[in-house]
């Protein structure tokens, strides 16, 4: 009787664990995207503290000169399809030792945007307001869409409200060509898919895929070293607010259109920290 008393108490010993060991789906559903987005960006990240990060928010939101910079380089003529352009020292390392990589197997992976701080993307954002630089469909969006939250919405399909676009921060690198269809063949084809085989062994991450709930169009040439760009993502989720984006023609609807959740935490889950 002793043993059979023992085995039960047992095996309701094992249950209980097991029940404590299983998560709890929210509402009885399966973790959705955004729930993960949200768990990954918390604050209790083991890999992120915003208290000894070495970057602030001001960062976060460009507000530096990466020429000035300490830990930004000049990226070399080789490397660009134009002089000039900066990048962080651990992205710029990072690219070149896959840029090694790709060409031995025939893939150029030549950088044709870096680093961007606020004043310059507040000059692609304003163009593209008041018309003098045509969006993406060509269309002349000052006339096109003269409801201001309309209009930021369609700019917002490819560009970045100033103070929030990862192009900040020196981790992101626009490669090749600024088409997605570009991609879909010949030389195009064969760096994007190399690209998907082998980035991440560099550190790289496509923040921008097909099939968001929210944010950016797909960019296909947009990469992201994640070593740096996770922990200022967690800086964002952590202390950007949408209220803080301003200095801008536009800047008026970015707490309607909710800037950071939307579009600077809009991106591919697999870029996210884990």
């Amino acid at each position: 009787m002793n043993k059979k008393i023992s085995l039960l108490a047992g095996l309701l010993l094992l249950g209980l664990l097991a029940c404590s060991n299983t998560p709890e789906p929210q509402n009885g559903t399966a973790e959705t995207g955004e729930d993960k987005l949200m768990n990954a960006l918390s604050e209790e990240t083991p890999a992120f503290s915003a208290d000894t990060f070495r970057y602030d928010l001001q960062y976060v939101m460009g507000q530096f000169d990466p020429a000035q910079h300490e830990d930004f380089v000049v990226v070399e003529d080789q490397y660009s399809n134009s002089a000039g352009r900066y990048l962080h020292q651990d992205t710029y390392a990072a690219f070149k030792r896959m840029y090694a990589a790709a060409l031995e197997e025939g893939v150029k992976l030549t950088i044709v945007s870096a680093a961007r701080n606020f004043e310059v993307q507040k000059s692609i954002w304003e163009a593209k307001w008041n018309g003098s630089r045509k969006i993406e469909n060509g269309k002349d969006a000052s006339q096109a869409y003269p409801d201001p939250k309309t209009r930021a919405l369609k700019i917002l399909e490819y560009s970045s409200m100033p103070g929030s676009s990862r192009h900040h921060w020196g981790t992101d690198i626009d490669l090749i060509n600024l088409n997605n269809e570009y991609f879909d063949s010949g030389d195009g084809k064969k760096a994007y898919e190399w690209l998907l085989a082998n980035a991440a062994t560099y550190g790289f991450c496509q923040p921008y895929t097909a099939g968001r709930p929210h944010g950016y169009h797909e960019e296909r040439w947009h990469w992201s070293f994640l070593p740096l760009a996770q922990p200022l993502t967690a800086l964002a989720r952590l202390q950007l607010k949408d209220n803080m984006i301003q200095g801008f023609a536009g800047a008026e609807v970015a707490e309607q259109i909710g800037i950071v959740e939307k579009y600077v935490l809009g991106i591919n889950l697999e870029c996210l920290p884990e």
